[in-house]
């Protein structure tokens, strides 16, 4: 089974005919691949018949759904499996049930595997038969608001401007596990962030001059690691940080450093350090120094008070960087190895002294906007005199108009940044009349939303190919999570796009492009979760070393490794079981693989008996499943029914506690804590299929770890999945996964 770049491929031509006018998208078909259909079809040893599935339903499934229970808001009572084209969102739901092994849930009387068989086979076949007779493809939504993440890329495709857009715009609503499809909305106070954003944004591109002295503050994690080099600084220093910043104009900026200070105010890690020079960098240039030394008063306060210095930049981006030359490795005597991490005084206090912000004030006697690469985009044309002004500026926001509303442009469309353009012009330079009609762009709703609207000449209910430029759209935001680019837009209007060997190279271009990792980074980073790393701290009395040095690196072998294997076109059962992965020094140890120095990331082989591999191994993953103080098997077993196994269980019901877990000794293994699930019978239908998948994974702790015993308890990692045998561990699990490869290719 290979894929994933034939996968994507696939999806993406797929996205030539995916478009219904009816109000109500029909479930899709089951689409088992041939070699899992034949696999049914020789388990059907009974002849598969609309009888007997419903003489089986009828048996083993109504006596939960029916009229009066409705378990999980389902009846089958009233379903008539002979007429399936009345019922196929519903049928589709059983279909997923009895191929996952889910339904009859355990402890039920529950077919034979020949019957399940059975009534699979019938299911599928009369759906598939319904789909290719009446196909129906279902729609997505007409408007949808661009995310925060297709925001930024868009700016930076459109203007090529670089910008976080986490502190320009709130964060977007998740549904489904994913926030680029409850977005439909834009109430005043999202419009008011979008109008200040586009002032913002708006400038910095052209280069506006600025009414007054502008402040930005970076600050840096609290929970840093700064005792050794910090990936994209120099090579020989420690600590600090490095970050992109865009400056408005030519002129000159003031930068000030401060470091990070404990409870009581002091400078962290001071103390007992050497004097050290500090360095501030643009790109990767030292411009200034300062010295980091303890006063002879012993007031800290004084350290850092002079570390401002102004420094003359150009517009534009660029690299900015502080950090510490390394002079030494300071370890602390300890009977145990040393921790890796070191930003807290009391529990793991710094070595050395560290940065806790920088800020960045200016212009001041700014000189000009520069030969920006926002400016060289945005201005294809420079106006010799007055009376081609006008002109110019149609040329110019014609072009930007094409691009951020993704698609041939009216007259109509042009209209109004050309009469923001033209009533600034009279009180302002050229330049920021520009900036004017490009912040009116900014703020329309043809940039920020993506409208699909049915063709006028198309029956209600009917299904149509969406046009080139909507399919232009969907396959820049699928794979790029940004705009269409020229070349896909000119294909678009051409009429040439839908043509099948066409799309197909440009798919293939396309996901060689840079921005296709957005893929691995965006699309991957919702699907398993990894955006909720950031917000996970565990306890630090339980796990002293875990510190943003680790979460961010667990997040980064995840992105490099579903990166890998889309790029090299690896099977995508490699995700689940792999004798690879990617580490730098920091994870390393936390993993315990020894061998593996510096900051940067490598390919690691792993061999065939390691604890790492695929996707269930990975540390963030293992992290993002479980509470601050422990391991949570209900979380991972959940998460791998989910998004593994597409299996997901219903949600509790509303008037279930949660677990006490004040009421059961903390020192009892983890199996016997959780048993108070399976032993209530309101619980136990799910929890009997939940936490046997989690057990298996208990080899690993809440920060990734691997461990054989918990609190000299040793560990039961006997586990199961439904309508499997029983297993043990994580390989057992992997296993399990492995033997039923549709149900993860499907997902």
């Amino acid at each position: 089974m290979t894929l994933p770049n034939s996968r994507i491929i696939g999806a993406a031509l797929a996205l030539t005919l995916v478009a219904c006018g009816s109000e109500e998208p029909a479930a899709p078909s089951s689409a088992v691949p041939l070699e899992s259909r034949a696999a049914i079809v020789e388990l059907a040893s009974i002849e598969p018949s609309s009888a007997h599935t419903q003489a089986a339903i009828n048996q083993y499934c109504i006596v939960c759904h029916n009229e009066a229970l409705e378990t999980a808001g389902l009846r089958l009572d009233n379903i008539d499996v002979a007429n399936a084209a009345a019922y196929p969102e519903v049928l589709e739901k059983v279909i997923r049930k009895l191929r996952t092994g889910v339904m009859p849930p355990v402890g039920m009387p529950s077919p034979p595997q020949e019957d399940r068989a059975a009534m699979v086979h019938w299911l599928e076949s009369s759906l598939d038969a319904l789909a290719i007779t009446n196909p129906n493809p279902g729609r997505t939504e007409t408007l949808r608001r661009l995310n925060r993440t297709e925001y930024e890329n868009a700016i930076r495709d459109l203007l090529a401007l670089e910008i976080d857009s986490s502190t320009l715009l709130p964060p977007d609503e998740s549904g489904y596990g994913f926030d680029n499809v409850n977005v439909g909305d834009l109430p005043p106070t999202l419009l008011d962030r979008y109008i200040s954003a586009a002032q913002k944004i708006s400038r910095l591109a052209v280069g506006g001059a600025q009414a007054s002295v502008q402040s930005e503050v970076i600050s840096i994690p609290p929970d840093l690691t700064q005792e050794d080099h910090i990936p994209g600084l120099p090579i020989g220093t420690r600590g600090g940080a490095t970050f992109p910043y865009t400056f408005s104009q030519d002129g000159e900026y003031d930068f000030k450093v401060r470091l990070a200070r404990n409870r009581v105010n002091d400078i962290g890690g001071l103390r007992n350090a050497p004097e050290q020079p500090l360095e501030l960098l643009v790109d990767r240039e030292v411009v200034e120094s300062f010295l980091v030394i303890l006063p002879e008063s012993g007031d800290h306060s004084e350290v850092d008070n002079n570390f401002i210095a102004r420094i003359p930049v150009t517009a534009g981006p660029h690299n900015i960087g502080v950090t510490f030359p390394k002079l030494s490795d300071s370890l602390i005597e300890s009977e145990r190895q040393p921790l890796e991490s070191r930003f807290n005084e009391i529990r793991h206090p710094r070595l050395n002294p560290a940065i806790f912000q920088v800020t960045i004030s200016g212009p001041y006697d700014a000189t000009g906007s520069g030969d920006t690469p926002s400016r060289q985009k945005i201005f294809t044309c420079e106006p010799n005199e007055a009376s081609e002004e006008l002109l110019c500026a149609r040329q110019i926001l014609t072009g930007l108009i094409r691009r951020a509303y993704r698609r041939a442009i009216t007259e109509e469309d042009v209209a109004q940044p050309l009469s923001f353009f033209e009533q600034t012009r009279e009180e302002s330079s050229f330049d920021e009349a520009i900036g004017a009609g490009l912040s009116s762009i900014l703020v329309n709703p043809k940039f920020l939303f993506r409208v699909e609207l049915d063709p006028t000449e198309v029956e209600s209910g009917s299904v149509y190919k969406i046009s080139d430029t909507e399919l232009a759209s969907r396959l820049s935001f699928f794979l790029w999570s940004s705009i269409p680019d020229d070349e896909l837009l000119d294909l678009a209007e051409q009429g040439r796009l839908s043509e099948l060997e066409i799309l197909r190279g440009q798919v293939q271009r396309m996901l060689v492009d840079e921005r296709s990792k957005n893929l691995a980074t965006n699309f991957a980073g919702q699907w398993l979760q990894l955006r909720n790393l950031a917000a996970f701290s565990p306890n630090i009395r339980d796990y002293p070393d875990y510190d943003d040095n680790l979460r961010q690196a667990m997040r980064t072998e995840t992105e490099l490794f579903i990166d890998h294997v889309l790029r090299e076109d690896k099977s995508i059962m490699e995700l689940l079981q792999a004798d690879y992965t990617f580490l730098n020094e920091r994870l390393a140890k936390h993993y315990d693989i020894p061998g593996i120095y510096g900051s940067r990331f490598r390919q690691v082989d792993l061999g065939g008996n390691s604890d790492r591999g695929g996707l269930l191994r990975h540390g963030s993953v293992l992290s993002v499943t479980s509470f601050a103080n422990r391991t949570s098997p209900v979380l991972r077993g959940v998460w791998v029914l989910d998004n593994i196994y597409g299996a997901p269980p219903p949600p509790p019901p509303p008037d279930v506690p949660a677990l006490d877990e004040t009421a059961v000794s903390a020192s009892l293994p983890m199996r016997e804590r959780l048993a108070a699930h399976r032993n209530n019978p309101v619980c136990a239908s799910c929890h009997n299929t939940i936490d046997p998948v989690g057990f298996s994974m208990e080899n690993f702790d809440a920060v990734g770890r691997w461990r054989n015993s918990e609190r000299d308890n040793p560990l039961d990692v006997a586990g199961g999945l439904p309508g499997m045998d029983p297993f043990t561990g994580i390989a057992g699990l992997e296993k399990g996964l492995l033997q039923r490869p549709e149900l993860f290719a499907e997902l």
